[in-house]
């Protein structure tokens, strides 16, 4: 165990490309020097609106510039600091062209609002409550594959994606398309950086989030991604249905124990709030065969569960990385290209 850093919580590293941002020029990161080359709003036309978020609405638009009209997304930024969206801006035109990364195609401002949109490319995506349940288990370590093709890439690139959840993973099943999406919440990862813990959305947060450890890296979107895995696999959606960001920690306990929780704590030298540490109380540890029934055993594999296993572990060390993930046993079936 590295030597505890006193005061203050436990410092760690990310087990995987810690030095990224550290090791590329200044630039590469500085997204508050950045300078916006903004585009013609007339080139797009609102068609309907598809969706809604804290920090924007989107909709289906046309691109009517080119010689033939193309589909495309348009996400329509509300009042947030410029600092943000040029985060969001930095993070996509670094990423573009990784895989499975949306495609950010434009950015342009209402001359008159001065409000801000980013122009994305267009999936013709099906709700994940209607997708999810209809999927072969061959489909589930398909897509489950290709969201971590995004999340490595991402983190090799030493950004942390912060908001992984069903909402922000877009699929267009008759393509067998996968994007993944909403960088509004992503960050720069550098080593002893602490970093805001209001992220993710409170079903995929992980818990060092919800006990205040502000040095956490890309394991939290292993954490986030286990958590979408382990709703998919015991038909369970939400997996971890919290009421608010103190009870979420209560679900967590309940299937992982408090044991481990407590142990996490003292390791990173941490303390749960008083009222948190009385809604808590005892739990020991639920097998995950307690979650599978004759609805999701086919699902349920012994390779899914030890994925499962390996991505909702307390302490963010302990759990699978993006790279070991690609490999797992669970995707063997997609690697030797079996039939869909």
């Amino acid at each position: 165990m590295p030597p505890r850093h006193e005061p203050g919580p436990l410092v760690q590293r990310a087990k995987i490309y810690a030095n990224v941002c550290v090791e590329k020029e200044p630039e590469y990161s500085d997204y508050e020097q950045l300078n916006v080359a903004w585009g013609e709003q007339d080139h797009y036309e609102v068609v309907r609106k598809v969706g809604r978020g804290k920090y924007s609405e989107v909709f289906e638009g046309v691109n009517v510039a080119g010689e033939t009209p193309s589909r495309c997304i348009i996400k329509i930024l509300k009042p947030v600091k410029k600092k943000k969206i040029y985060r969001e801006v930095k993070i996509l035109q670094n990423l573009q062209g990784g895989p499975n990364i949306i495609s950010l195609l434009d950015i342009v401002k209402d001359p008159h609002s001065r409000t801000p949109s980013l122009i994305f490319e267009y999936v013709d995506n099906t709700d994940f409550k209607v997708l999810y349940p209809t999927l072969t288990d061959l489909d589930i370590r398909f897509y489950i594959h290709e969201l971590l093709k995004a999340l490595h890439y991402c983190h090799s690139m030493g950004i942390m994606h912060r908001d992984v959840k069903p909402h922000n993973v877009m699929i267009d099943h008759s393509r067998r398309q996968l994007r993944l999406i909403d960088w509004g919440l992503a960050e720069f990862y550098f080593p002893e950086r602490e970093f805001n813990v209001r992220v993710a959305s409170r079903y995929f947060k992980g818990p060092e989030l919800l006990v205040d450890y502000r040095l956490y890296d890309y394991s939290l979107d292993m954490w986030s991604l286990g958590c979408m895995l382990a709703a998919i696999i015991f038909r369970k959606e939400p997996f971890f249905f919290g009421h608010d960001n103190y009870d979420q920690l209560v679900k967590i306990a309940r299937v992982l124990g408090t044991d481990d929780l407590y142990a996490y704590l003292e390791k990173y030298g941490l303390e749960l709030e008083p009222q948190q540490e009385a809604l808590l109380g005892n739990h020991s540890r639920k097998p995950w065969s307690k979650f599978v029934n004759a609805d999701n055993a086919h699902l349920a594999t012994p390779e899914a569960i030890d994925f499962i296993d390996r991505l909702l572990r307390y302490d963010h060390q302990d759990r699978i990385t993006s790279m070991d993930a690609l490999n797992h046993p669970y995707f063997d079936p997609v690697r030797q290209g079996a039939p869909a």
